[in-house]
Order: C-alpha cells, then structure tokens, then sequence
C-alpha cells in the first residue's frame, strides 16, 4: 500500500507492508536509491504494519520493487502502474 502527502516541490511516498507478508526483513529499491537494499528498509510501524518514507522530486515517475530475504523480489499491487517487472508511482 502506499500513502502519499504533498509537498511544495516533493511528495512524501510511505511504503506499507503487512507486519508478517514477507516475515523476513524488507528493502524498498527503485531508481531512487539506485537500487539499493538496505537503504530503505521498512520498520514496524504501531498499527502492525511496517513501513518507511521516501521523499521524491513532485511531477516524476519513479520504478521499485520490494526486497525480501533470500533474494526474493516482489512489487506492490496498489501502485500507480507496472512496467515490466517494475511497479510505477507517479509524483
């Protein structure tokens, strides 16, 4: 799931996962981060979810995916649109 609140010139995007859906630990990675795991990592959140922010340029479209333990990749079915085996936000 992801949340969005604006700003002036950016958007703060909050990707959210299920506390147990992967049960292991989660990386977002997409062109924001050059794709790297690890930089943002979603943590337990009090509602019993886990989540992270990541702040984008406004006016973008931005590829990602999910990185989970053992090297297993996923996307978000709630995001903007798919291209291939990316998910889309749009900003």
């Amino acid at each position: 799931m992801l949340e969005r609140a604006l700003r002036k010139n950016s958007v703060k995007v909050t990707f959210v996962l299920p506390a147990d859906a992967p049960p292991a630990e989660v990386s977002v990675v997409g062109d924001f981060n050059d794709w790297r795991p690890g930089v943002h990592s979603v943590a337990p959140r009090k509602d019993g979810n886990r989540a992270v922010t990541v702040e984008l340029p406004k006016g973008g479209t931005h590829s990602f995916r999910y990185l989970a333990a053992n090297d297993h990749w996923f996307n978000d079915d709630t995001a903007d649109d798919q291209d291939g085996p990316n998910s889309l936000i749009h900003t």
